[in-house]
């Protein structure tokens, strides 16, 4: 089966979010609820079960910590850029430059399973538990200064931070759920999948990027160019296996998370700009995606 074919079916998912949010009457607080459930609890054990289920080395976490820093770091680099060449309003630019880095966890876990079974997702899921710290700290810092939020304290917090480093831990000290609760993990993990990309479909919106056509070209530029291009050099350089080398550039090509959104008018920036990168970037990705991830094989 072909690359774009196996990504299909999650776009099917997010193009059914948005009509249910926007034809089908289930509105804005209705997915609100349903994002919160996904975030702070399936999402958190889908994180769990998947590192859980393939046994991890010191030596393969090490590797797979390596690429993803570099990864983000460069992609950090690349989103800040544009605060020197195009010069945009400080608020602007910090609200803008999360959307070069940040990533859609709920696609890449579903893709991963899609294209390398529990072997990949168990890869994808190490990449997204120390990616989400770095992504964070980076976007938090951005527009922390015009609200004054705890950096530490936001990352502290964190479901999938503290998911991850839990589940991290486990893996390597031995350590397997007991088979009822093993079972209730996986169920909840299973079904946070499907409806966090719904719930990605929903959150799409087409208003608010007038006068930041620029602003807006950079960062889906670094994203879903740049970004994937690194990794795909960075897994050459680093001399991945096939199964990791494919789910770093998977990981590079993903689109940007709703949660910047989200950050973005919690901490007062410019989140009717970023609603829009998103979802431009979302409906690019079903493009760009399959293209990376032929070049990865």
């Amino acid at each position: 089966m072909s690359v774009a074919l196996l990504v299909l079916p999650d776009f099917l998912l997010v193009a059914l979010g948005w009509v249910l949010c926007h034809r089908l009457g289930f509105g804005r607080d209705f997915f609100a609820g349903c994002e919160r459930l996904t975030y702070f609890v399936l999402f958190p054990a889908l994180l769990i079960t998947s590192i859980l289920r393939t046994p991890i080395s010191l030596g393969s976490a090490a590797l797979i910590l390596q690429a993803t820093v570099l990864l983000m770091v460069g992609g950090i680099i690349l989103s800040w850029l544009a605060r020197w060449v195009l010069r945009p309003e400080p608020k602007d630019m910090a609200s803008a430059a999360q959307c070069g880095f940040r990533f859609n966890t709920y696609i890449g876990l579903a893709l991963s399973s899609s294209l390398a079974g529990a072997a990949g997702q168990t890869v994808m899921a190490l990449i997204v538990g120390f990616a989400v710290p770095l992504a964070n700290l980076a976007a938090v810092y951005g527009l922390a200064r015009s609200s004054g939020s705890n950096v530490l304290g936001e990352l502290v917090r964190n479901p999938l931070v503290v998911s991850t480093v839990v589940a991290l831990v486990a893996n390597l000290a031995g350590v397997q759920l007991p088979g009822p609760l093993d079972v209730v993990m996986s169920r909840l993990g299973a079904a946070s999948l499907a409806l966090g990309i719904i719930c990605v479909g929903a959150a799409l919106s087409w208003e608010g990027g007038k006068g930041h056509g620029a602003l807006l070209g950079w960062m889906m530029g670094v994203k879903l160019v740049a970004v994937p291009a690194m990794a795909l050099a960075v897994a050459t350089l680093l001399a991945l296996p096939p199964v990791e080398k494919q789910m770093l550039v998977l990981f590079g090509a993903l689109p940007c998370a709703s949660a910047a959104y989200v950050l973005a008018m919690r901490m007062g920036g410019n989140g009717r700009m970023v609603a829009v990168l998103i979802s431009l970037g979302t409906l690019i990705s079903a493009i760009t995606i399959p293209i990376w991830l032929a070049l990865a094989r």
